[in-house]
């Protein structure tokens, strides 16, 4: 091997040991149902209600855990211990308020063993199954209690009569501190596209930017991050400048980094209205021109 073979091996195989996830090929993220957003008019009685959990997509393709962008996961081996070879969609949780917690711990290359001991594996569907919702909502039961491992939970689901009744719902689980809630359509099969089989219900607007450039700021934020321009996946760009803790201030998410924020409608150029930094979303991938959103 010539010594510029040499150090391009050996820089390949550090980069491999450094990286804190491992990925897939570029291209294979896995095919996951993805939700569209809650309109009034549709048929809530065709609807299961689940709250929705904040934190981490996971998928298990019946081998290994995967992440929605397609990085490979490493919990301890005690978490996957026992699970079954049919492929489950769910939620790796930490507890209402605890998303920081749960991005934290997934993303680690040498699993903490305390921090995956309050998390939790949240199921919701079953990609591979056949049958519709109504179907796939009893087979993940049974297979949840089949499974019996107390950090895997069969996610609760309920009918709604009402838009009146599902907006109650809404403001107890929020007030109980919850992100929202999700309605998934029984009749319908498992399909890797973004509608109204799935739809979510928040109290709030919320999408994702790519971070461009840390603006200085002014006054009392003199020193520190004043405001980030970002970039959505369609193009349109902006400035967050509030949302932010102090120490957010002081260690703001890397120019490249994918965050989330919240807003409150559109103008009529589409440029998010009151827009304010919720937080990073390191799992974020923006979808490819022309795929469904």
């Amino acid at each position: 091997m010539t010594g510029t073979g040499r150090r391009g091996f050996l820089a390949a195989l550090a980069g491999a040991f450094l990286c804190p996830l491992v990925s897939l090929a570029e291209t294979a993220a896995p095919s996951l149902m993805l939700a569209g957003k809650y309109h009034p008019g549709l048929d809530l009685g065709a609807y299961w209600v689940s709250e929705k959990y904040d934190g981490v997509r996971g998928y298990w393709d019946g081998k290994q855990l995967w992440s929605r962008g397609g990085e490979r996961l490493n919990p301890p081996a005690w978490f996957i211990e026992g699970w079954p070879a049919e492929p489950m969609d769910g939620e790796l949780w930490a507890g209402r308020g605890g998303f920081e917690h749960a991005s934290g711990t997934v993303r680690q290359q040498q699993p903490d063993d305390a921090a995956w001991r309050q998390m939790r594996f949240m199921v919701f569907d079953l990609p591979a199954h056949p049958g519709v919702f109504d179907a796939r909502l009893q087979a993940y039961q049974a297979l949840v209690a089949r499974l019996n491992r107390t950090w895997v939970v069969a996610v609760p689901q309920q009918r709604i009569d009402s838009h009146e009744a599902l907006q109650r719902q809404l403001k107890a689980v929020v007030r109980a501190g919850a992100e929202g809630l999700m309605l998934h359509r029984g009749d319908s099969l498992y399909r890797a596209v973004r509608g109204e089989d799935l739809v979510k219900l928040k109290p709030f607007d919320d999408a994702e930017a790519r971070v461009l450039a840390h603006l200085p700021g002014k006054g009392k934020h003199a020193g520190r991050l004043g405001a980030l321009e970002v970039e959505t996946p369609e193009g349109l760009r902006f400035r967050l400048g509030s949302g932010f803790t102090d120490t957010q201030r002081e260690h703001p998410p890397a120019v490249g980094a994918w965050v989330t924020y919240r807003y409150r409608g559109l103008h009529d150029s589409g440029l998010p209205r009151f827009a304010t930094y919720l937080r990073e979303r390191p799992d974020f991938k923006p979808p490819k021109q022309n795929s469904p959103r």
